[in-house]
């Protein structure tokens, strides 16, 4: 048994059982930067790309009728420049400023430009964005073979290092370059690489932040994932290679920044087959290095050995059907059923709902309640929602299941239920009307829970997936877990309602709360959903 299992025990008891260092106090003054920075790095500005009307929110998050299928107003199967331009800039890129008055802890900071919070289609743990987004470019590409910084802040690329390295990049991932052999990537030389460089994180959330930063990991692939597919692309990103070689590769310390998955990009010209390559003599790596901000850099013990518990195990990647034992068990037939309307998603592009994407902070309005269709659609699609990666069957892997606490919903009673996706049904747990639970087990102050329609709760066998895949999966878990929270907030603002994703809660009440003793079912975050208050008071602040 590995030590994600200690860790992850010590998240759900963090609520009882503060993790260490219990007394610890971010630096705010001396925070690190939000993106990395690479002093004399040449930068290429990305081209300006439009995205298609046709290409909708239900496209990328629902699926046809048996929930396997999923169809969008494609524009060929392939990336180029303009769509990779445009598919990062929805993502991570900077595409307004947050100024709206809410009810988090930040808002008094929010007007000087020094603490500017910046809108982004991707949710982040905290507002901190901590991902790094290397593009490893062959010879098919447009530009200069070689290794690549996204950066956020200028939508550009800078060049790290000039040469093609995507050959080492599919030898990372266990490929033969070139050939077309079964291997994720094997068939491509273009990669976007996603690492986390943890202290951009950690200033805050210390040894929680491992936990935190996992999940951003998966909003953002999902983000990809759903922009892609709504306009016919599709995208497997691997999370089993040889992490110390790419970190390597990319001039990193492999104990500073982790390397969490890559993404094989299927380009518009195909890069020739050639041979498998050679052993190097010298092996390739980035030598520029990124300039921290911050003067005090702190280690955290926990994190490394999370870190370090994770990077480890991924000599193999795990047989097909390794998770198949990792779904949850089935519902009690005998709980009262609840059927639920057909989902149906408002015919917005992605690009416009992630441009509204935002967090509701305080906002929630219970004098409107949520419509028993608006409930259906964001359960419909949260539950669609799954990695796609290297170790998951294709089509929903089924490991999740999500829970809704009604508060105010048009039609279905107060109480808990458990969502049966099979069915499209809500299963009755307690006719007991939540909100004062909800609230009274909520750490924070930024939100009041009884005040949303609905909170959901996904929940993962996380235990069963370690003891499935080894300690990598904790990665996968939380990624899964991020998946289904981008995909809520992209619903949600398609739908036109507000939503809020939080951490800072007691699991072993919800444990409690679901009857979930006994099993390894495991409470990973809160999900709110609801109409806002009208007329908010807010500043129009787009720069894309």
């Amino acid at each position: 048994m590995g030590f994600a299992h200690e860790y992850a025990t010590a998240i759900m008891h963090r609520g009882r059982i503060p993790m260490e260092p219990a007394s610890f106090v971010p630096d705010w003054a001396d925070r690190p930067r939000k993106a990395k920075y690479y002093p004399g790095a040449e930068a290429y500005p990305l081209p300006e790309s439009a995205y298609p009307e046709h290409a909708t929110v239900g496209a990328g998050c629902l699926g046809g009728p048996d929930g396997s299928q999923h169809t969008g107003g494609g524009t060929g199967s392939a990336f180029t420049l303009a769509e990779l331009s445009g598919m990062l800039l929805d993502s991570y890129g900077l595409s307004g400023r947050r100024l709206g008055i809410q009810a988090n802890t930040d808002m008094a900071a929010l007007p000087h430009y020094t603490h500017a919070n910046w809108s982004r289609g991707t949710a982040s743990g905290g507002g901190l964005y901590p991902v790094s987004i290397y593009w490893v470019t062959g010879a098919s590409g447009p530009l200069v073979p070689g290794a690549y910084y996204y950066s956020p802040l200028q939508h550009s690329m800078q060049r790290l290092l000039a040469g093609d390295v995507s050959r080492d990049v599919a030898s990372a991932l266990g490929s033969t370059h070139g050939a077309a052999d079964g291997s994720p990537g094997s068939s491509c030389d273009q990669y976007l690489v996603l690492g986390v460089k943890y202290w951009q994180n950690s200033f805050k959330y210390n040894n929680f932040s491992f936990h935190a930063v996992s999940m951003d990991v998966g909003a953002l692939l999902q983000t990809w994932r759903i922009w892609a597919r709504a306009r016919g692309l599709e995208l497997a990103p691997v999370l089993w290679f040889d992490e110390l070689r790419l970190a390597e590769l990319l001039g990193v310390n492999s104990d500073d920044e982790g390397m969490f998955a890559v993404v094989p990009l299927r380009w518009a010209t195909q890069p020739s087959a050639r041979p498998a390559a050679e052993a190097r003599v010298d092996v390739p790596r980035v030598r520029l290095k990124d300039k921290e901000r911050s003067h005090r850099v702190i280690g955290f013990e926990t994190l490394q050995r999370i870190h370090r518990s994770t990077s480890s195990s991924t000599s193999g990647r795990p047989a097909p059907g390794a998770l198949a034992a990792c779904v949850p068990a089935p519902l009690p037939q005998d709980l009262d059923a609840f059927a639920l309307p057909a989902a149906e998603m408002p015919d917005v592009s992605v690009r416009t709902a992630l441009r509204s994407r935002r967090s509701s902070f305080g906002r929630f309005d219970a004098s409107v309640p949520l419509t028993a269709k608006q409930l259906a659609t964001a359960l419909a699609a949260c539950t669609s929602a799954d990695m796609g990666c290297d170790v998951e069957s294709s089509g929903p892997s089924g490991l999740s299941r999500v829970y809704a606490f009604v508060n105010h919903v048009e039609g279905v009673a107060a109480g808990v239920y458990a969502y049966e996706a099979q069915t499209h049904t809500l299963r009755l747990l307690s006719r007991e009307a939540p909100g004062s639970f909800l609230q009274q087990n909520y750490f924070l102050s930024n939100y009041n829970l009884e005040q949303a329609g609905v909170v959901l709760v996904p929940t993962l066998r996380t235990t069963a997936v370690l003891d499935a895949v080894g300690d990598r999966g904790y990665r996968l878990v939380n990624a899964s877990v991020g998946a289904i929270a981008q995909t809520l907030y992209t619903a949600a603002a398609a739908l036109d309602i507000g939503a809020g994703v939080a951490l800072g809660f007691d699991n072993i009440s919800f444990i409690e709360k679901l009857g979930l003793d006994g099993t390894d079912e495991a409470p990973l975050l809160i999900m709110l959903l609801g109409n806002e208050r009208p007329q908010p008071a807010d500043f129009r602040s787009e720069i894309a």
